[in-house]
């Protein structure tokens, strides 16, 4: 099965001469990585390719080369359109849906609803770019430094520095090839995980101030006034879930993040095998893993929160 999925890969990526590549909407560390290690590959080949996100890429993962690349319009014609790390085709930026379904998906959600013409989704993999960090040179395109370098954020921000309850040896070894290249672990590992800007501390703060507990469950909230009030200009969290999801006592942790137009972003972080929180996100139209996942959801922050804390309580 597996062998018949990457014959068709490589041959639809042989034959295409201008390929469009998207994450989803705001993108992770997964997203960029993925995209930018499959772009950049392709562009070695002597592929046309644009690498394109609406809402722009993250300056947190500007450091990465080829980041400069990245779009946030397509120009012209495209015959081949692949999405990477998107569970399904609803987390396509609405720009792009206009494309559309992709013709390929990669992916590693449970979730992951196959909506694209091939699907490569491994769901035991820890990141979609433990995916290609196995299947590009199987497809014929070569691993270089700048590739490595954005499949090792893949995996260092999907598995929160290699600590997530889905890790495994093949992503250790996976890792340890990728540094033989020539890739300085510590570095990424600071920028992905560890380095923040002076606003997104202060955000963090706002974030803090509110935070709650109830029994094993713990939260906290984001405002639009809150972004405004430190001049965050992310629509994340800035990872504050991460840390809350480190508070003793507290296996599952939740974040409110207020978008505009009446949504609110929802991300739960668990710990323990016993917890699905996937499941929750998934009665909100959101998905991701047992461990991880999260939703956007169409409502103020004050009609969202009680009915999403129900539902979390009820896995506890």
């Amino acid at each position: 099965m597996i062998e018949a999925i990457d014959a068709s890969i490589k041959e639809r990526l042989g034959n295409a001469e201008k390929i469009l590549i998207t994450g989803h909407i705001r993108p992770d560390g997964d997203a960029i990585g993925s995209m930018l290690a499959l772009g950049l590959s392709l562009l070695n080949a002597d592929k046309d390719v644009q690498m394109v996100l609406p809402a722009g890429l993250p300056t947190a993962f500007s450091h990465l080369e080829g980041s400069e690349l990245v779009q946030k319009e397509t120009e012209g014609d495209i015959d081949l359109f692949i999405s990477v790390d998107c569970a399904d085709f609803s987390r396509i930026h609405e720009d792009l849906q206009s494309f559309g379904m992709p013709a390929i998906n990669i992916d590693h959600h449970i979730t992951n609803e196959k909506y694209a013409e091939i699907n490569l989704v491994e769901a035991d993999s820890v990141a979609t770019a433990s995916i290609l960090t196995e299947h590009l040179p199987v497809w014929g395109l070569e691993i270089t430094k700048p590739v490595a370098a954005a499949l090792l954020t893949g995996l260092i921000t999907d598995t929160l520095g290699f600590r997530t309850l889905n890790m495994n040896p093949k992503a250790f070894r996976q890792a340890a090839t990728l540094m033989e290249l020539g890739i300085d672990l510590p570095d990424l590992y600071y920028q992905a995980l560890v380095s923040r800007s002076f606003k997104a501390a202060r955000y963090w703060g706002a974030g803090l101030s509110s935070l709650e507990r109830d029994g094993q469950m713990v939260w906290a909230v984001l405002s639009l006034k809150n972004r405004k009030a430190v001049n965050y200009h992310g629509n994340d969290d800035a990872d504050l879930i991460n840390m809350l999801s480190a508070i003793e006592d507290s296996p599952v942790a939740l974040i409110f993040v207020e978008q505009p137009k009446e949504m609110v972003k929802v991300s739960w972080r668990a710990r323990g095998k016993e917890w699905n929180v996937a499941q929750v996100a998934a009665q909100f139209g959101g998905g991701g893993h047992r461990a991880a996942a999260g939703a956007t959801i169409k409502g103020s922050l004050d009609e969202i929160k009680p009915k999403v804390l129900r539902a979390t309580r009820e896995i506890l």
